[in-house]
């Protein structure tokens, strides 16, 4: 095998691959896999001892690299989790109290793509902020009873559509979004 101009980009690590391999950990990291980090640290040290000869920096990469993919992986589940809160508050904001609507939020990487019913159980009117108490379904393909939660969303700066709903709990319906624990 010539080693020449192009190199890897004939073989095995060309950009097909890489490719793959990326979507493949996007998929773990949205799905909720808890073991990508540690397995990626596991692979990237092995590669960086073997190829060093040094265990100590095996043992290094392997460190940094779990570290950095679980920060990455609960950075992802975060942005996803608001979107989806945001989407319910969205539904949720213009409905009078006993309204229900249905609330649906389609990501960008197509994987846990969700939707659901909610509903204002009763709205709370304070000098301080207007809230609504909601409750939301999420439904599971192929059907499924729903699972429902409750929460709290509460008007945030008025725009020219009315005001814009935000989710009030810091850690809303932890049963849900359960890697805000």
């Amino acid at each position: 095998m010539e080693m020449g101009h192009r190199r890897a980009r004939h073989g095995a690590v060309g950009l097909a691959p890489v490719r793959r391999g990326v979507l493949l950990l996007a998929a773990f990291a949205v799905s909720g896999c808890h073991t990508i980090g540690s397995l990626t640290g596991l692979a990237t040290g092995a590669v960086a001892g073997g190829a060093t000869a040094n265990p100590a920096i095996g043992y290094a990469v392997a460190v940094s690299t779990a570290a950095a993919v679980d920060a990455t992986v609960a950075y992802i589940s975060r942005v996803r989790a608001r979107a989806e809160q945001d989407a319910i508050a969205g539904v949720a904001g213009p409905l009078a109290p006993g309204m229900a609507a249905q609330w649906a939020i389609r990501h960008d990487i197509p994987v846990g793509n969700e939707h659901g019913e909610v509903r204002v159980v009763r709205e709370i009117v304070s000098s301080l902020a207007i809230c609504r108490e909601i409750a939301f379904s999420m439904l599971d393909d192929p059907p499924a009873p729903p699972a429902w939660f409750t929460t709290t969303i509460c008007a945030k700066d008025a725009t020219a559509r009315g005001p814009d709903w935000k989710w009030a709990s810091a850690e809303p319906a932890v049963e849900r979004w359960g890697f805000l624990q």
